[in-house]
């Protein structure tokens, strides 16, 4: 998964690969605008079936963490440990295969 939301990225908002990198934070870093990482937000969700709860770029600040959540979203990772409780039950209750 990580590797297709590197090329969302990369494609999408002309990002290079070389910056990429899992620590890298979203917005200061790689600098994508909050209206950039709702489309990218969005295209996971479309990809991979998943919803977001709006206070996912609250929660989410590295491309590690996004491919976290977005992962556990699938269902295919385990809770990661920097999700606060009230996210998780947003999260739960957007995606009700996950309960």
């Amino acid at each position: 998964m990580f590797r297709w939301i590197v090329k969302l990225i990369r494609d999408e908002h002309d990002i290079a690969e070389a910056r990429l990198v899992r620590g890298a934070m979203l917005e200061t870093e790689l600098g994508l605008s909050a209206e950039q990482m709702e489309e990218v937000l969005l295209g996971i969700a479309r990809g991979f079936a998943v919803r977001f709860p709006a206070a996912t770029l609250d929660e989410v600040l590295r491309l590690d963490e996004l491919c976290m959540v977005a992962s556990w979203l699938k269902g295919l990772y385990k809770q990661p440990d920097f999700v606060s409780d009230g996210f998780a039950a947003a999260c739960r209750a957007a995606n009700p295969h996950m309960r």
